[in-house]
């Protein structure tokens, strides 16, 4: 699946992760990604880390997707983002991988929904599709605002304004485990 012969392992997000992260985010997004419309979304919320998940390659996070629990009018969604990919590891797969299995994971939790705001080129290949019936707080090209459904409706049918979830505590973390140990992640090579 990679170009790239290392073998990239991913995990669930743990607490102890959120600085390494964090830090990947920062250098792939620099500060201009607190001006985004998405980043009202984030603000006062928690990534839900059962679904949000971190690439390791000998022990060094280099690739990262995070995914928040939102809502669409009164029904419940997972907002995708940001994803972030070291830059010495893109164009190898690995951003796509990462966005793969968290929405297989959204899935198998039972979520419905799955929305962001990205590149139609990019993320159609992945299942998402425009969303124009969306609202997101803020501006935001509505051209760009995607959603994949999970379950039988259309995500192009979906209305409505999208807003923080209000109940980002109930969120339980994920199981412990090291990277590198195999934990619930897949490998990757």
């Amino acid at each position: 699946m990679f170009d790239n012969p290392t073998a990239y392992e991913l995990l669930r997000e743990r607490p102890e992760d959120a600085p390494l992260v964090d830090a990947l985010i920062a250098r792939a997004f620099g500060p201009g990604r607190f001006a985004k419309s998405a980043e009202r979304l984030r603000e006062g919320n928690r990534p839900d880390l059962n679904l949000s998940f971190v690439a390791w390659a000998s022990r060094e996070a280099v690739g990262c997707v995070r995914m928040w629990p939102v809502t669409i009018g009164p029904a419940p969604a997972i907002l995708l983002g940001p994803f972030a990919v070291d830059s010495e590891r893109r164009r190898q797969g690995l951003g796509a991988a990462l966005i793969n299995r968290a929405c297989e994971a959204a899935a198998e939790a039972g979520h419905a929904l799955i929305v962001l705001v990205g590149d139609p080129d990019y993320f159609a290949p992945l299942g998402f599709s425009v969303a124009r019936n969306l609202v997101m707080p803020g501006p935001v090209d509505r051209r760009r605002v995607l959603a994949r459904a999970l379950k039988s409706y259309r995500a192009v049918e979906l209305a409505g304004a999208v807003a923080r979830s209000h109940h980002p505590a109930a969120i339980p973390p994920p199981p412990a485990g090291e990277p590198g140990s195999g934990g619930d992640g897949i490998i990757f090579s």
